[in-house]
């Protein structure tokens, strides 16, 4: 079979499937390194991404496999890192903040909170490296007997498979003719802050400018933006500063910072992620697999599983 698209999802549905015996091609045009995956800040935690019912399920799978990977971080990318989610109240979040108690997930004492802000949450979750992620995910697939192939899809119906798992993101939008796909537009800043061992988060996820700071072993990441409609790749500097001025705000260290970078990504968002199965016009299985918006790392394992279960 066939998956398309190289991505978090792409190849983690990859991995699952040919971990279950099945032959698997992963086809892409644009290599893993080169995807919006690579560009996310990589911090587990349900984002721009519905319907919240299911995103609970398939996030604490994943937060159960990112949690067993954290014990070898050098080979996976995946570390476990506390933080804070400024801003937020436990009543905010979805279902799966069942899944930890008071001392997992803490509400912070009025002495507690970050200036500005008069709620605030405690956690320890899974915080992702993701290009050496991807490495691992494409050597992972690699064991287990799959393949990584360049090759630009044009049709479903072009794809010489008895059956397609279709996980392009974006590019749903002109594959599957779903006009319901269009990105969320993400800058984020790279700096040199060594020191700093845990995350921040201080804005309302919802909204169009957001501040954040990720701790990652190439330097810090600082964010950002979430711009509905925008489909621009190209860093603006003007965003840019503002990104480290709300940044330096918390973290005073990032005003003088030296700059090592720029990145811009395309979230794929959709009013619902589309998991499901189509017949082709042949008669072909597609299971698609897309629209997971923000959180595509955050629930990238319990979305493969499911997609796999609707392989025959």
């Amino acid at each position: 079979m066939i998956v398309i698209g190289s991505g978090v999802i792409g190849l983690t549905t990859a991995v699952r499937l040919a971990e279950t015996g099945r032959r698997v091609a992963v086809w892409t045009r644009d290599p893993a390194e080169r995807s919006t995956s690579a560009v996310s800040g990589g911090l587990w935690w349900p984002y721009r991404i519905e319907p919240m019912a299911k995103v609970s399920d398939w996030a604490l799978r994943s937060y159960d496999v990112y949690a067993e990977l954290a014990a070898d971080p050098a080979a996976t990318g995946v570390r476990m890192v506390s933080g804070v989610q400024a801003g937020v109240r436990r009543s905010d979040l979805g279902s799966w903040a069942d899944k930890f108690d008071e001392s997992e997930l803490r509400t912070l004492a009025p002495e507690e909170l970050p200036k500005g802000y008069d709620a605030g949450l405690r956690t320890r979750v899974p915080l992702i490296d993701m290009p050496a992620y991807l490495r691992y995910l494409r050597g992972r697939l690699e064991a287990a007997g799959g393949r990584v192939e360049a090759h630009e899809v044009r049709s479903l119906a072009d794809v010489p498979a008895a059956t397609v798992v279709h996980c392009s993101g974006l590019g749903a939008r002109e594959l599957a003719g779903d006009e319901q796909m269009r990105p969320i537009q993400g800058q984020l800043v790279l700096v040199d802050v060594p020191g700093v061992t845990e995350w921040f988060v201080g804005s309302d996820w919802s909204a169009a400018e957001t501040v954040y700071a990720f701790p990652q072993p190439y330097g810090l990441v600082l964010g950002g933006t979430a711009r509905d409609g925008e489909w621009g790749l190209e860093p603006d500097p003007a965003t840019a500063r503002a990104i480290v001025d709300r940044a330096a705000e918390h973290i005073p260290a990032v005003r003088d910072a030296r700059i090592l970078g720029h990145r811009v990504g395309l979230r794929p968002w959709r009013p619902s992620v589309r998991l499901e199965t189509e017949r082709l016009d042949d008669g072909r299985l597609c299971v698609h697999n897309y629209g997971h918006g923000g959180a595509g790392v955050t629930v990238a394992w319990g979305c493969a599983e499911e997609a796999a279960g609707l392989v025959v």
